[in-house]
């Protein structure tokens, strides 16, 4: 029967078919979010052998990573023009080829497994969602499967209500999974394939049916609305610690304080990396200041989000970025090489893993650009008595693309933990996502200008701000368990 099957999906050139499946996903990514496009794109990932899966995935991060191409020019942070398009090329060639790697060792795992069974599709779906959630916490992921559903799908990205990003991306590799055992029935006649069909038709509605239903059923906000006064500043990073670039936005700042101070505004947010070093506030204002600024804790340079209290001008609390961007502020042996990385600002260090910011007028969960990619930070400050999420982030001198992979990444994590998010960045996006993923207001991308907007406080925890990977480890110990029971009466 297996060998029946391979027939089915032997195509002459196995590895250009993966090859565009991966364009096929990378187009379904956000900005997109285009799930059932994915779903298609995932049928020659089951049924072609780890080669053509890994070429599939390899292009699939060229295309959803392309941004990275706009690094280029580097002559900003000292490296020779002649030598910046290559090395922005490598760079983005790595990902690729990590990227594919993966993937192509999980696909051998799985035709090791047998990928035609039903009990390996579970553990195959388990495998890659916790992998996600794994790499998600490391240096070296940005975009995966769990974001897909965003923007295009909320429905079906509440679920993550309860399992997560990396159920999320366990659901969908599933549903590719579905589909491919449902082409292999109409394809060759044989079995009841109307049945398999209408199977995974009713899987599909019966998903989308509870994401929206768990959406629904989160309670309005109980706690009371808080205005906030958010700074988008435009400045580009390669100007940005020139001495009138910095006078300008302390005018700004300045500006901003007073008109928060005489609207009651709670709190005036500014983006990563907006003050320099030591940098003091430039009014002593009755209203508080959380902006993305840098430190030092001892010998250690640190990129932060500091918190100033109501009229003072140095920094009364802080969250320090703990997530670094790999050469881009931190280089693995950076002590026995010259070069710091891509940062204007050199070499950084990383902070606590706790994304949580005690305040006075309550605590809130912080990400710090590249951070808003792990949920499980997120989720977990939600747990411990965060009211709502603040991403702070620099995302110049990226194309939209990027700002719109960071919009559907935010709305994912405000879904996660049930809290409404502000999102504050030089550039754009500047935006309050609702507790259900709803972006209910935005300030122009790449223009310098200032909102005020309104979040409400929201208390308790979601399923997988309590549950995190639990529910997605039994689905893979189910899997296993169900495959390798033995018939009773065999012997």
């Amino acid at each position: 029967m297996a060998m029946a099957e391979n027939r089915l999906f032997q195509w002459q050139h196995p590895l250009l078919v993966g090859a565009l499946a991966g364009l096929l996903a990378g187009l379904a990514l956000p900005p997109q979010g285009w799930p059932p496009l994915l779903w298609l794109a995932l049928v020659p990932l089951w049924g072609l052998g780890p080669l053509a899966a890994g070429a599939g995935a390899g292009v699939a991060v060229l295309v959803s990573h392309r941004w990275l191409l706009w690094l280029h020019p580097l002559d900003w942070v000292g490296v020779p023009g002649p030598l910046s398009l290559p090395l922005c090329l490598v760079l983005w060639g790595a990902c690729g080829l990590l990227a594919g790697l993966l993937v192509a060792s999980w696909r051998a795992l799985i035709a090791r497994l047998g990928p035609e069974r039903p009990a390996t599709a579970l553990v195959g779906a388990a495998l890659w969602g916790l992998v996600e959630v794994a790499l998600a916490r490391g240096p070296l992921f940005w975009l995966g499967l769990g974001s897909a559903a965003l923007p295009g799908d909320r429905p079906l990205a509440g679920l993550a209500l309860v399992i997560g990003a990396g159920g999320l991306a366990a659901v969908q590799v599933w549903l590719g999974w579905g589909l491919w055992r449902v082409l292999v029935a109409v394809r060759s006649g044989r079995g009841p394939w109307q049945r398999l069909v209408l199977l995974w038709c009713a899987a599909v509605l019966v998903g989308h049916g509870l994401g929206w239903s768990l959406l629904a059923a989160e309670s309005p906000a109980s706690g009371k609305a808080t205005s906030l006064l958010l700074l988008q500043p435009a400045i580009p990073t390669r100007h940005k610690f020139e001495f009138g670039q910095q006078q300008r936005l302390l005018q700004r700042l300045a500006a901003a304080q007073q008109e928060a101070s005489e609207r009651g505004v709670e709190a005036v947010l500014l983006p990563e990396g907006s003050l320099a070093l030591g940098q003091r506030l430039p009014l002593q204002a009755p209203v508080e200041v959380l902006s993305g600024g840098f430190r030092l804790n001892g010998a250690d340079h640190r990129s932060s989000l500091l918190r100033f209290a109501p009229d003072r001008i140095e920094p009364a609390g802080w969250v320090d970025k703990n997530r670094l961007v790999p050469l881009g502020e931190w280089v693995p042996l950076a002590g026995l090489l010259e070069w710091s990385g891509l940062s204007a600002v050199g070499g950084l260090t990383p902070g606590s893993p706790s994304r949580l910011l005690p305040r006075p007028l309550g605590a809130i969960g912080v990400a710090i650009c590249y951070e808003i990619a792990d949920g499980h930070g997120l989720a977990a400050a939600s747990r411990d008595g965060a009211q709502w999420l603040l991403a702070s982030a620099n995302l110049d001198p990226y194309p939209l693309l990027l700002q719109q992979q960071f919009s559907a990444l935010a709305q994912l994590r405000a879904i996660e933990s049930g809290r409404w998010l502000v999102s504050v960045a030089n550039t754009g996006p500047s935006m309050v996502v609702s507790h259900q993923g709803i972006v209910q207001s935005s300030l122009p991308s790449g223009r310098s200008s200032t909102g005020l907007v309104q979040v409400r406080q929201r208390f308790g925890a979601t399923p997988y701000a309590r549950w995190g990977e639990w529910p997605l480890v039994a689905l893979g110990l189910g899997g296993l368990a169900w495959r390798t029971r033995r018939n009773p009466f065999q012997r």
